[in-house]
């Protein structure tokens, strides 16, 4: 009767790390997902800082070269 109950106790143990895995799986893949995501976005920002910040730099040596203001340099 131990015996049974040892058994019994065991396979429900390991029921309950399988299901305890695949939730763990499933959070851990939903995470990952969620990274990623915002990873993406995180990029997309930073390449936008750096082409607005390249194009006034642009702007900024036009300027200097013609011997212009910044709004004037602007208008060309």
């Amino acid at each position: 009767m131990r015996k049974i109950a040892l058994v019994a106790a065991a396979s429900a143990a390991a029921l309950t790390l399988a299901a305890c895995s695949e939730a763990t799986e499933d959070s851990a893949e939903v995470t990952a997902e969620n990274a990623a995501a915002d990873t993406e976005a995180n990029m997309e920002a930073a390449g936008d800082t750096v082409e607005s910040g390249a194009e006034e730099a642009a702007m900024e040596a036009e300027a200097a070269m013609q011997d212009e203001t910044m709004d004037e340099a602007a208008v060309d």
